[in-house]
């Protein structure tokens, strides 16, 4: 019962975070309410995993949070400089 209150306690916390992505003044204001978000949907399928017994939805969702901090960077990177080239100020 308390795995349940848990989830709908995270489903909560999801449901303001996609609000503020929606509404954040900035880009990156947007960008760290969707990367709360999917950190918030690795602890619902933690949840999922535990209430339902099975170890293996553990895989999954570090798997879900690699992808989750991977995009976090890129999305960060293009904003910042709009696109993914390397950056040629160091060089020459």
């Amino acid at each position: 019962m308390m795995l349940v209150a848990a989830a709908v306690a995270v489903l909560a916390a999801m449901a303001l975070a996609l609000a503020r992505s929606l509404m954040g003044p900035t880009v990156f204001d947007k960008i760290l309410a969707v990367n709360s978000f999917g950190t918030k949907t690795v602890l619902l399928i933690a949840l999922l995993g535990a209430i339902a017994g099975r170890a293996d939805y553990l895989d999954v969702a570090l798997l879900y949070a690699l992808i989750n901090f991977i995009a976090t960077v890129a999305l960060m990177k293009y904003a910042e400089y709009g696109g993914m080239e390397a950056n040629d100020e160091g060089e020459g």
